[in-house]
């Protein structure tokens, strides 16, 4: 489609109702505009082309955190924050990106697709996705993109995922004829983070960014993990789920990130398997006294919460099918406190007086006894970062206004669950 007919599509009754669903109807025409501005400025760079419109959004983890990577469940949904692209076949074997967020512009020669020897930057992560459809018998070919996002960085909401998965979208419609599901996104963008980023990152982050709306995985087996779509509308319980930034960490957080998965791991050593998900809470209780002399008694207290975060995810799924809200946060409440208490990914050893998560947690708490209404947790890899609330709408923007007044002007973000993952957003209208 060319580039004035897909301006005109924008401004059609589908793209309104699309917008809609996506960003809300407070958000639809200032998301309309984003795209068309975004459309302008690919004819700008690139001229006339048959151009194509991508979307993907940034995630949420709701429970289960840090499970993904030893096998276990979670619950996730994709948020009405997103990275969006107007992109076009090229013809040639260059792929031209602009991303218009980091003001960057680069061109990746399918031909040599080695990743440079830092390893990191946007970049590489491109080149490792190219050669993760490879890999993995998937078609590649030349295209020009323009991208913008405006899924937060740093936030513990998946900017980086996001990303990923819509040039997985571009190069399954443009190259694969659309034959690709959700789960071969994740892993390509898993072994493009793992391969080219140096990042030991799980499928959680991809898969929730890729398959879109409020969903359940479980990760037994994580190359056919089990993803269940859940039919629940926050809204409709008049709550709101708000994500505070509480400021980066100076210190060095890799070693900590690290340290969970393969602690978790040290214990499933102890009896002969590879993750936690293989082996069984009662085991561990049973044995403990051995589990503790192998692996360490926190590497016991981060398996301890793996099985129950698991047991909580299964609670909440059921809470939600069964319209009990108020059970269903109680529970988040409990995966908050077993990851400060048990997990204790709540702040760095390396920095114990550089505590943003827990004074965040602290001051939420507080908030909530007050109103006796509310759950919190830490969200997402932890240590440093982002906390999760989720609040009664009538009590929201005096949260906003406390946790801002402490931690800084902006940091506090309201956030909705869209329906649709990492789409051709041209595909959708033109349906």
């Amino acid at each position: 489609m060319q580039i004035s007919e897909t301006l005109k599509q924008l401004e059609s009754e589908q793209a309104g109702e699309l917008f809609r669903k996506l960003y809300g109807d407070d958000a639809a025409a200032e998301n309309a505009a984003r795209y068309q501005k975004l459309v302008r400025d690919f004819a700008d760079t690139y001229g006339e082309a048959d151009v194509k419109l991508f979307s993907s959004p940034g995630r949420t983890e709701i429970s289960g955190n840090h499970t993904d990577h030893n096998h276990g469940k979670v619950l996730a949904g994709s948020i009405n924050l997103d990275c969006v692209g107007a992109a076009a076949v090229n013809h040639t074997d260059k792929v031209r990106i602009v991303s218009q967020t980091f003001d960057q512009e680069f061109t990746i020669d399918l031909n040599d697709l080695t990743p440079s020897p830092a390893m990191a930057g946007t970049e590489d992560l491109v080149k490792g996705l190219l050669k993760g459809f490879v890999e993995s018998g998937y078609e590649v070919g030349g295209f020009d993109a323009v991208i913008t996002s405006n899924v937060i960085s740093s936030a513990g909401v998946s900017s980086s995922a996001a990303f990923e998965m819509l040039l997985c979208s571009m190069l399954n419609t443009f190259f694969n004829d659309g034959r690709m599901n959700t789960v071969a996104y994740a892993h390509i963008g898993k072994y493009a983070e793992n391969c080219y980023w140096n990042k030991a990152s799980g499928l959680l982050d991809q898969m929730a960014c890729a398959v879109g709306g409020l969903i359940t995985i479980d990760f037994y087996e994580p190359q056919a993990p089990k993803v269940e779509k859940i039919a629940f509308d926050f809204a409709s319980q008049d709550h709101s789920l708000i994500i505070v930034n509480t400021g980066k960490g100076h210190a060095d957080l890799s070693a900590d990130y690290s340290s969970v998965p393969s602690e978790m791991k040290k214990v499933a050593e102890f009896f002969g398997k590879e993750v936690c998900a293989q082996i069984s809470e009662e085991q561990v209780i049973e044995h403990l006294e051995e589990v503790r002399a192998y692996a360490g008694d926190r590497s016991v207290l981060r398996a301890l919460h793996f099985f129950e975060e698991n047991k909580r995810v299964d609670a909440e799924v059921a809470a939600l099918k069964e319209g009990r809200f108020v059970d269903f946060l109680a529970n988040i409440t409990a995966s908050g406190n077993s990851s400060w208490k048990w997990l204790q990914n709540c702040y760095t050893e390396a920095a114990v007086q550089e505590q943003g998560i827990t004074i965040a947690l602290a001051l939420t708490e507080l908030f909530i006894a007050e109103k006796q209404r509310g759950a919190c947790r830490v969200h997402g890899g932890g240590f440093a970062g982002v906390i999760m609330a989720m609040l009664p709408n009538d009590i929201v923007d005096e949260y906003i206004e406390m946790i801002e007044k402490a931690l800084g002007a902006g940091n506090a973000y309201r956030m909705s669950i869209r329906p649709y993952g990492a789409v051709c957003v041209s595909e959708m209208i033109g349906a």
